[in-house]
């Protein structure tokens, strides 16, 4: 499912540099922000919120780091407001990108993706120009054990009601609808199996071959160093 994963990226953000991970942190930590923001500080109750400490989890967040994230946006600590901006543009080889931000300046914002569009795209478009090429799935992925057996997974993932499952690499991927995405995570923790991180996300309908892959992937790391990006998604086959 290569587009749309973001396992890759938390294995990346493992191995980064000191300055690279806080650039993570930064990111989840503003999503820990918005998610007690909406529906408050209590984990248990907070969808939103469980998925974001779970990604701050897979990234190695230290503990102390999401307790005060919590605590600031709940106003314990003062806080920050950020408005939630998806915008939508073409790359190279026709690739279509979502690119999901989190801003305190969406003036600002604008600016930084607009610029990242011309110099690695075919530039940024309005909305809804590539949104249609996409589904907005539940992505929960378990962590692959000697315990857990692929077929009873396969099995249980479905009875809770998923459309799709992935063995392909480091773990496995159960894919849903929205509607269904509560569900399917908590009756598949309740069954004991590991979590790894859970999510919605945008799933391209079709993958589109990429020839300018160094391009691409210059694009991406672009938008992965920029604070205000949380999220990318696009229907490249073959980039990262």
């Amino acid at each position: 499912m290569a587009g749309h994963s973001k396992w890759n990226n938390i294995k990346r953000a493992k191995g980064k540099t000191d300055a690279a991970r806080a650039k993570v942190f930064t990111k989840i930590g503003r999503e820990i922000a918005v998610a007690v923001k909406l529906s408050g500080a209590d984990i248990n109750a907070n969808s939103r919120l469980r998925d974001a400490v779970s990604k701050a989890k897979a990234a190695n967040m230290p503990t102390d780091n999401i307790t005060r994230g919590i605590k600031k946006a709940s106003g314990e600590l003062g806080s920050i407001d950020y408005e939630a901006i998806l915008y939508e543009g073409y790359a190279v080889d026709g690739i279509a990108v979502m690119v999901e931000t989190l801003t305190d300046n969406k003036n600002r914002t604008a600016a930084d993706v607009r610029h990242i569009f011309d110099k690695y795209g075919a530039g940024l478009g309005t909305t809804g120009c590539v949104g249609y090429l996409f589904d907005r799935k539940g992505i929960v992925l378990i962590a692959k054990s000697a315990q857990t057996q692929e077929e009873i997974l396969f099995n249980d993932a479905l009875e809770a009601g998923a459309d799709d499952f992935s063995a392909d690499g480091d773990c496995y991927e159960i894919i849903c609808s929205v509607s269904d995405y509560a569900q399917v995570r908590d009756i598949l923790e309740q069954k004991g199996y590991a979590v790894v991180q859970s999510s919605l996300e945008y799933v391209p309908y079709a993958y589109i071959s990429l020839e300018n892959t160094d391009k691409f992937n210059k694009m991406l790391d672009m938008f992965d160093e920029n604070d205000d990006v949380q999220n990318v998604y696009h229907n490249a086959q073959g980039g990262e």
